[in-house]
């Protein structure tokens, strides 16, 4: 299901995108200040201990790396030349379809329009600047492995530096070492908080099978709800564990892999609370 844009839509994306260099930068420069400079000087890259944080630390980059490249290379979906109004509804719940003006079709339910991309996105999430692509049905669950990734590297880099700032000296009398340290400092600890709360974000979205929009939408349903003395509860919830399936598939053993997506069908049809 997750197609890729292709090599040279990617190349090409990322030429004009600012953001998605300053993200891919911001990896690079993490992980040498990590490695290279925190290890290299508490543990030293030459000690066992130093190494094998180097090798763990390496692979978990090389694996948000890779995820990032997985969201920002897959079409997130696009709406099916197949898809027509007759077959919106098969079982009869509801949902219905939606015409968008500026694609002149025939929008399957929790299809948006993304006015960057310019066209329908199945199952749409947010458009993201920092991978220069929407996130939608197709490449959702490579993002949010992208995200799991970076909050742990991002932790694991402020304890490296956290135990070479207590563990070992340092000559602070020299401007640039506190400056250094202070930056770093500063810029860890944001990553942590503003990666680690996305990523608590979407684990909320993904147990109630919603998306940022859906989101928005359901915040006005469930204030009329309790308006009128109803429960509300979002249409699409199957319950915790069926609604991480559907996103991360029916194998624990694949949730961490981006590639592993076999699970997903067309992204038109979506089962609903109402059966």
């Amino acid at each position: 299901m997750a197609r890729r844009r292709g090599v040279a839509a990617a190349v090409a994306a990322a030429a004009t995108s600012p953001a998605l260099v300053a993200a891919v930068s911001l990896m690079a420069l993490v992980y040498y200040y990590t490695v290279f400079v925190l290890l290299d000087h508490w543990l030293g890259l030459g000690t066992t201990a130093g190494a094998a944080h180097a090798a763990a630390f390496s692979l978990l980059l090389a694996a948000c790396f890779f995820s990032f490249l997985c969201a920002a290379a897959a079409d997130p979906g696009s709406v099916p030349s197949a898809f027509s109004p007759d077959a919106e509804d098969p079982q009869g719940q509801g949902l219905k379809s939606r015409y968008c003006d500026k694609c002149c079709i025939n929008k399957p339910a929790r299809t948006h329009h993304c006015k960057v991309c310019k066209r329908c996105i199945l199952k749409m999430d947010h458009h993201c600047v920092w991978i220069n692509n929407c996130v939608g049905y197709a490449n959702y669950k490579a993002f949010i492995i992208c995200v799991l990734n970076a909050t742990i590297g991002s932790l694991y880099s402020s304890v490296i530096f956290v135990c070479d700032l207590l563990r070992t000296e340092h000559d602070f009398s020299i401007l640039y070492v506190k400056i250094i340290h202070i930056l770093a400092g500063v810029v860890l600890f944001s990553l942590c908080l503003t990666i680690g709360s996305l990523l608590c974000w979407h684990i909320y979205l993904i147990c109630h099978n919603m998306t940022t929009i859906e989101y928005r939408e359901a915040v006005r349903a469930k204030w009329l709800a309790k308006k009128s003395g109803q429960n509300y509860r979002h249409w699409f919830d199957q319950g915790t564990r069926k609604n991480i399936q559907m996103i991360m598939g029916p194998n624990v053993f694949c949730w961490l892999c981006p590639t592993a997506t076999g699970h997903l069908k067309d992204g038109t049809e979506f089962q609903n609370t109402n059966n």
